[in-house]
């Protein structure tokens, strides 16, 4: 199909870098966080030097994890469908998708557009991978209930020969609570729920634990976690800067 604008052509019908089509609002202070660390880690010294993007903040898409949860997975893949197809018909050349959960409908999405869909999910098992190449190290997975009960990282960390570690259910209750009431909802995050959540990854002897929920990239964000949480979105970026033809900035 072809693109109804002309992005990412230069003056002279020159191919330039690749437009970045995001499917976004899942939240949307995460869809933000993404645009910014997109922004900040570009190297680039110009406006025209950053990456062109088309970023749909599809805000009241339903909950992922509730979709899950309740069996409602084709309404959620119908919806992801049209706007990655509208992406696609707009002139993206790859599609990035700063949700986590979603991700349990990213190859079946895949297989409906002709664009590259970057797979948060693997990219960080693979770059977890690299961390760890002659050992079998444990990570843990920080995510919403819906991504761990799909069991998206426990797979794919397991095929690259780390092992997945889940939060036991009191620690998985503050994970969730979080994501939903701290982040989502703007409430009051106590730092203590999350020190809890820390303990018990390490009495599992986690080497690392993913921040696999964008949510927490946002939590990141405000209280400046040590190295030891990779964050999922943070590959993501990073990713998407490269496939889209950009460089990562240094340091």
């Amino acid at each position: 199909m072809e693109s109804r604008n002309n992005w990412g052509t230069g003056i002279m019908g020159i191919k330039e870098k690749k437009v970045l089509g995001v499917l976004g609002g899942m939240g949307p202070l995460a869809t933000q966080l993404f645009y910014k660390m997109i922004i900040e880690k570009t190297d680039a010294h110009c406006d025209q030097e950053h990456l062109d993007m088309l970023i749909l903040s599809h805000a009241t898409m339903p909950d992922r994890t509730k979709a899950i949860l309740e069996g409602r997975t084709e309404e959620l893949f119908q919806m992801l469908r049209k706007d990655a197809m509208s992406l696609e018909a707009n002139g993206a050349g790859v599609i990035a998708i700063p949700c986590n959960t979603s991700h349990v409908l990213a190859d079946r999405l895949q297989e409906e557009i002709s664009v590259p869909i970057i797979h948060m999910i693997r990219e960080t098992a693979a770059y977890l991978a690299r961390q760890f190449p002659q050992q079998e190290g444990k990570v843990g997975i920080l995510a919403t209930d819906g991504t761990i009960n799909t069991g998206l990282y426990q797979q794919e960390l397991q095929k690259v020969g780390l092992v997945p570690v889940v939060p036991d259910e009191m620690s998985q209750r503050l994970v969730m609570k979080l994501i939903y009431d701290g982040i989502k909802n703007g409430g009051e995050i106590d730092f203590a729920d999350f020190l809890m959540i820390q303990e018990d990854l390490k009495n599992k002897g986690c080497d690392a634990a993913i921040l696999a929920c964008t949510e927490l990239s946002c939590f990141k964000e405000q209280y400046k976690l040590p190295p030891y949480y990779i964050d999922a979105m943070d590959i993501l970026t990073e990713q998407s800067i490269l496939s889209c033809g950009g460089n990562i900035k240094e340091g």
